[in-house]
């Protein structure tokens, strides 16, 4: 059974997102609408300006840094959205002991498809520059971020980079070309998105470049080889047949997947953990799976600069 606190953020994304968020063709319009409320951090979590491979964003420590490096990339569709917008989530996994680094990669239009995917593979390469072994990284994200970490490690694997030890994905967008049935038949249940403006959105970061490139569109990708995979995504979403599909590919490319549909949740409910007992649950299995994967290494290294 869904929670009550569900149900009710279904209602309030709908009425506060959803209806402001149809049919608008202005990034900029965009941006706004889905900008996450202010988030109070935990008093017991540091955070400062950092930068991995040239690429800025932040560093997140609770009060036990663990050895593993987790490399998160938020969402947003490419084109909005940050690294302080995602605190929400980057700080319950720094609760869980991880040592988080949230890039701000380059957002679409102002810089388009493969900017993101350049700046995720530079973070990940300056975390390996820093000595921690890639069985020690993890990569995370939700969205175009969840997609995003696909990407980075179909780039990776292409240049013969060693993998993260796991991923895990929040309801991530995998098919730019929005072929997906639930883009249908969802369009009136989902919380946030009306299936009509997917594909339409996924053009600023698109450009003229073609939405089933492996690249931008992971759905379409030899998914052989990657590391062990966590997705969870809601029943009620248009993006989720972007996730059961993937999961139905990767396995059938050898990939050993986690998959999870959670019923009633909104997309990207993770944002909401002092809201929503669902995204509580949701990250703290995700946070069990990633450390399951990985092998500790000297957690006095420091990997990642003040800005």
């Amino acid at each position: 059974m869904a929670s009550l606190q569900a149900r009710l953020s279904v209602w309030i994304i709908k009425w506060r997102v959803k209806r402001r968020l149809k049919g608008v063709h202005d990034y900029r319009v965009a941006r706004l609408i889905l900008r996450p409320d202010p988030y109070k951090i935990p008093s017991t979590v540091q955070i400062s300006p950092a930068q991995l491979g040239g690429v800025p964003g932040e560093r997140l420590e609770g009060p036990s840094p663990g050895s593993t490096v987790l490399l998160y990339l938020h969402g947003g569709g490419y084109f909005g959205c940050s690294a302080e917008s995602h605190r929400p989530i980057t700080a319950f996994f720094a609760l869980e002991g991880f040592r988080v680094f949230a890039p701000d990669y380059r957002l679409a239009p102002e810089n388009r498809f493969p900017a993101a995917v350049e700046d995720a593979v530079a973070s990940y390469r300056a975390i390996l520059g820093a000595g921690y072994p890639s069985h020690s990284i993890v990569v995370a994200g939700e969205s175009a971020g969840g997609g995003l970490t696909l990407s980075l490690m179909l780039a990776l694997r292409s240049a013969g980079v060693p993998l993260p030890a796991a991923a895990a994905l929040f309801s991530p967008w995998t098919d730019l070309a929005a072929t997906g049935d639930s883009i249908r038949t969802n369009t009136d249940r989902c919380a946030m998105f009306s299936g009509s403006d997917i594909a339409a959105s996924a053009r600023y970061y698109l450009g003229d470049t073609d939405p089933r490139n492996p690249l931008a569109s992971p759905l379409y990708a030899d998914l052989a080889g990657l590391p062990p995979l966590l997705i969870h995504v809601g029943a009620d979403e248009v993006l989720r047949d972007d996730s059961t599909r993937l999961a139905e590919r990767a396995r059938a490319a050898g990939v050993s997947v986690q998959l999870k549909i959670w019923p009633v949740v909104p997309h990207a409910w993770q944002l909401a953990p002092h809201r929503i007992p669902e995204a509580r649950q949701s990250l703290r299995e995700s946070a069990a799976f990633l450390r399951s994967r990985v092998t500790p290494v000297d957690s006095n290294k420091e990997v990642m600069t003040r800005a």
